[in-house]
């Protein structure tokens, strides 16, 4: 009974630690997106955060993370995922907030280093009207948890927006 008492309070914990890290980093990318523009709408940047977040969460699930996402990537190589590369995850995130006809953010396609080994896609999301590299924000999820940053020198855009 004392160990079953344990291992509940540790999962718990867990489950807090992990809900009160998203919830910091929904309202920190929220802050950044707002911050991309005084034009951003702060509900807006709001909704995309949650949304992103949710998403991921949801796709973690959907895509049997395991171990790191170096592995779940060598499964997907094999053929034992269908998907969970980088560009799945900015792909079927991307696909959510679209559906958030979004007013004052515009969602692009990013790359890093396209055509090595090292590439990687991200979702970058700008202020309407705003230059790809300039005060964007890269989405990408790495691992269990969603990445973001207010700068990321090294992506390109492909397209103008997706």
């Amino acid at each position: 009974m004392m160990r079953t008492s344990l291992f509940i309070a540790a999962f718990l914990f867990l489950v807090h630690a992990a809900t009160a890290r998203d919830e910091r980093s929904i309202k920190d990318l929220s802050k950044a997106l707002t911050a991309l523009s005084p034009d951003v709408d702060p509900a807006e940047a709001q909704s995309l955060s949650v949304t992103a977040h949710t998403k991921a969460r949801s796709l973690k699930r959907e895509y049997r993370v395991v171990l790191n996402p170096e592995f779940t990537v060598f499964l997907y190589n094999i053929g034992m995922r269908k998907r969970g590369w980088c560009g799945h995850w900015a792909q079927d995130i991307g696909a959510e907030l679209k559906e958030l006809k979004l007013k004052t953010l515009v969602l692009h396609w990013g790359e890093a280093y396209p055509g090595t080994t090292s590439e990687n896609n991200a979702l970058v999301v700008t202020a309407r009207n705003q230059p790809f590299d300039q005060g964007h924000s890269g989405i990408t999820v790495w691992k269990e948890n969603m990445k973001w940053s207010a700068w990321l020198q090294e992506y390109q855009t492909t397209t103008a927006s997706r």
